[in-house]
């Protein structure tokens, strides 16, 4: 048999690895003990919620009895009207609206233009002036109040509503917080590609900027939002009853020689109603935008 009569094997193509993902295209279902792990923490969550509105429903003698009250009373609206007008909170709420507002916005957009600045830019000392920013947030803020008071004093401002902003109208953590998702979020080409295009820095961050960095502009929104509202160190030393706040207000529901219970629990509900409906409104869009950024990650 001569070589030319011998039929070698072709080679076959190889053929491309696939690798085969568990559960590719179908939809994942919660089990019982998800639904149970869940449902725990849920309750452990809404548990100091539901007390106060048990307490805020009943009376002070009721509430020191043994055991203590385990469902709502007829008292609710009685109390909350005595925490009003008691506390003042028509004038408060206004104000805490005012300085969470104010301090929400600008916060959220002043540390979208650092956060952008240090993540997109190049300018000199730029990391040292970074780890300054970080830096800050290692020093107690107790350690601020002496200097801050005796300067808002000069300014001539006590007891005036901008003590209260002027201190936070930029954050460190909002400005590292914003930092590190533009670095990831925002590609360097999308900018490159304005700048061609002919836009102003200007321009720039409005039609790229903001609109890359909306999923966390939400979420620091709300965290700053929950926080000015609820703050209480600095406004209690810079405010008065005269012109107060709704955390500064409720403190005066403690006062007297024998506070009211019931009443101090309906003021603490209606502090907090503010935030559980501003949640209502606004926590589908703030989760979609968690869940966007999560995406684009």
């Amino acid at each position: 048999m001569t070589t030319s009569e011998l039929t070698l094997p072709q080679a076959q193509p190889k053929k491309p690895r696939t690798r085969r993902v568990m559960g590719a295209g179908k939809q994942l279902h919660a089990g019982p003990v998800t639904y149970l792990v869940l449902g725990v923490f849920a309750l452990v969550s809404l548990a100091p919620l539901v007390w106060t509105a048990i307490a805020a429903s009943r009376t002070d003698r009721r509430l020191a009895q043994t055991p203590p009250p385990l469902w709502f009373g007829g008292n609710l609206f009685k109390n909350m009207q005595a925490a009003w007008d008691q506390a003042g909170l028509g004038t408060a709420m206004l104000n805490s609206v005012i300085v969470a507002g104010t301090i929400t916005v600008s916060t959220v957009v002043f540390s979208t233009l650092a956060g952008f600045a240090f993540a997109k830019l190049r300018f000199k000392f730029s990391g040292v002036l970074l780890l300054l920013t970080i830096g800050t947030m290692m020093i107690p803020p107790q350690l601020a109040v002496v200097p801050l008071y005796l300067w808002m004093s000069d300014l001539g401002w006590s007891n005036q509503l901008q003590t209260v902003i002027l201190p936070t109208l930029v954050t460190a953590f909002g400005t590292f917080f914003m930092r590190q998702y533009l670095v990831q979020a925002l590609p360097s080409e999308l900018i490159e590609a304005a700048r061609v295009d002919g836009a102003s820095s200007l321009r720039v961050v409005w039609h790229v900027v903001f609109p890359a960095a909306r999923p966390a502009m939400a979420v620091l929104g709300l965290l700053t939002f929950v926080f000015a509202w609820n703050d209480f160190l600095w406004p209690i030393i810079a405010l008065t009853q005269q012109n107060p706040t709704v955390q500064v207000a409720l403190n005066s529901l403690g006062t007297g020689y024998v506070p009211d219970q019931a009443v101090i629990m309906a003021g603490a509900l209606l502090g907090t109603l503010p935030l559980l409906i501003a949640f209502l409104l606004f926590g589908k869009q703030i989760v979609g935008g968690i869940m966007a950024g999560a995406i684009k990650g």
